[in-house]
């Protein structure tokens, strides 16, 4: 990267991004928790509770030029780390961040 590229992304100003990703699992995999919690329903006065499925959610701020810069940087981050490709899916949800008081 030249020097006047590096300068101009420097001047670019950045946005805080609220992100939220949901991990859950693919179609077709045995979800253990899931099933366990719902056959726990019934005794627990829940008997109208069915489907249910346990993930997970990742909470977090980005810093990034743009939403699209944000959701390709939060992407590469679930494919390498957040989540098993093979077995999961995520779902990726972008918001400015709230301002904070101080």
């Amino acid at each position: 990267m030249t020097t006047a590229v590096a300068a101009a992304r420097a001047t670019m100003a950045a946005v805080q991004l609220s992100v939220l990703v949901e991990v859950r699992l693919r179609p077709g995999i045995a979800d253990p928790q899931g099933a366990t919690i719902e056959r726990s329903l019934p005794t627990l006065g829940f008997g109208t509770v069915h489907d249910v499925t346990v993930g997970k959610a990742i909470r977090c701020t980005v810093e990034a030029e743009d939403a699209d810069a944000a959701r390709r940087q939060v992407e590469e981050l679930c494919q390498r780390f957040l989540t098993n490709p093979v077995i999961e899916d995520a779902t990726i949800t972008i918001e400015p961040a709230a301002a904070t008081v101080g």
